[in-house]
């Protein structure tokens, strides 16, 4: 047909990735081609969310579930994952291994699927169960062969001691992910070599860099002034890495993104964040010239070798400073056609996708078509950073911001706790209730020490 003729007539070279099943190829494919939204690929092109496997891992009795919105509330997410279907059928084979929960276990009314083995056997406790559950969690980030190891070490010594029940267990387990691995397999990282990312590979010859393994994204949300916070979400081998993304509340709570970006980057490179955290090979940040230099000041006085660049909302430009640390001489020489390149004073405003608009902050249009530029899958990259960084950061003003909502003012009164706060308002009725109280009900409740601390706290609003 007409594409087809003209996709072979725009093909420049051939490479190929060796995977162990066909449902495995199938499965890379679309995670390419959700990752570089090739032109003539529109039949995996869709624009759902990425799925994630959700496990809160904190309670007692976690269950395992999906969701396409990651929200901040302490479980463990896994992901993205591409293939939704792909991703639950894959589940569904791994749970006679791993047995687990997929609903609060306090909702779960039949006790079948705890006898045909799928969920776990509350005799051997909740410490047994989380155990189990970080297995499945290593094979979900793609450490087959490791537990494959470990079962059949377990196997032989259960036979060894003549425990043949235990034996069987594991065995069966093996089988199990024996026939798993000529179904199905769970992520990229497992087969798609870095080396082959395009986009990292442009963006680091346009930037002067020799590697860009850890990518990390920085932006900051408020309301007014209030609530502020900053992300920081990391991209390794150009892929979304959520177990390393970090949420900084602001000390201060102003209507500054340019001082609140500094106080981010600086807190970010100190010196225990950087033992712990590692070091980044690039720090993207979400803003304009004085958010970019913020980032930067705050990393020349932590003394920390790390080039720093910014993308600008709307027109979604690179733009580089003089003391980024960056090396744009080579890739200046010869500008390529749908780039476009400006100086303003220090600063280097790089236009990727010259000849295409933005319509506005935070927007996806340029996920189309590119024929213009060959930086497209730069753009792309870039969108995917910025896009995810502003998830983050608003998701975390969210939490905040809705937490303030539920607080009232018995919850800013010295010794009252939440206990004390139920019973005052039981009492009471309401915040209105406890300041109209006569004083002595007040400390036929809570006591005279606690009474006279309320007193104090709540005078000033008696003359309303």
């Amino acid at each position: 047909d007409a594409k087809t003729i003209a996709l072979v007539a725009e093909i420049h070279d051939t490479d190929w990735v060796e995977t162990e099943s066909e449902i495995d190829a199938l499965f890379l494919e679309s995670e390419m081609v959700k990752r570089y939204m090739p032109r003539y690929n529109v039949l995996l092109r869709d624009d759902k969310s990425q799925l994630y496997v959700r496990i809160d891992m904190k309670s007692e009795w976690p269950h395992v579930s999906y969701t396409r919105n990651p929200s901040d509330d302490g479980a463990e997410y896994f992901g993205p994952f591409f293939n939704g279907y792909a991703l639950k059928k894959a589940l569904r084979y791994l749970r006679p291994i791993f047995p687990y929960y997929t609903r609060e276990p306090r909702k779960v009314a039949s006790k079948l699927e705890a006898q045909i083995g799928l969920n776990p056997s509350r005799e051997y406790g909740s410490k047994t169960y989380k155990s189990n559950l970080k297995k499945l969690i290593s094979y979900i980030k793609g450490n087959r062969k490791a537990l494959v190891r470990e079962f059949e070490s377990e196997m032989k010594r259960a036979a060894a001691e003549q425990d043949f029940e235990r034996a069987a267990l594991y065995r069966n387990k093996l089988f199990h992910m024996r026939e798993l691995q000529r179904r199905i397999m769970f992520g990229d990282r497992e087969f798609l070599d870095i080396s082959k990312d395009k986009a990292l590979t442009d963006l680091a010859t346009i930037l002067g860099l020799t590697t860009l393994k850890r990518i990390e994204g920085y932006d900051i949300s408020h309301q007014s002034g209030q609530h502020v916070v900053a992300s920081m979400v990391v991209f390794t081998n150009g892929v979304s890495d959520r177990s390393e993304y970090r949420k900084f509340k602001m000390s201060k709570q102003t209507n500054d993104d340019t001082a609140q970006m500094y106080e981010t980057i600086y807190r970010r490179l100190g010196p225990k964040n950087l033992q712990s955290w590692g070091t980044p090979q690039l720090l993207l940040i979400d803003g304009g010239k004085g958010q970019l230099q913020a980032a930067l000041r705050a990393r020349d006085e932590r003394d920390v070798d790390v080039p720093v660049v910014s993308i600008a909302k709307r027109e979604e430009e690179l733009i580089i400073h003089a003391d980024s640390r960056v090396d744009l001489t080579d890739w200046r020489r010869v500008l390529p056609d749908g780039v476009a390149v400006r100086q303003e004073s220090d600063f280097i405003v790089i236009n990727l996708h010259a000849g295409q608009r933005n319509l506005g902050s935070h927007t996806k249009n340029l996920r189309g078509e590119l024929s213009m530029s060959p930086y497209s899958d730069v753009v792309k990259l870039f969108q995917r950073i910025r896009d995810e960084s502003h998830r983050f950061a608003v998701s975390y003003h969210t939490t905040l911001k809705r937490s303030a909502a539920k607080r009232s003012q018995l919850d800013d009164i010295p010794g009252i706790g939440p206990a004390t706060r139920k019973k005052l308002l039981r009492q009471f009725g309401s915040k209105r209730g406890v300041i109209t109280a006569d004083q002595r009900e007040l400390e036929q409740c809570v006591g005279p020490k606690l009474a006279q601390v309320i007193r104090q706290h709540t005078a000033p609003d008696t003359r309303e």
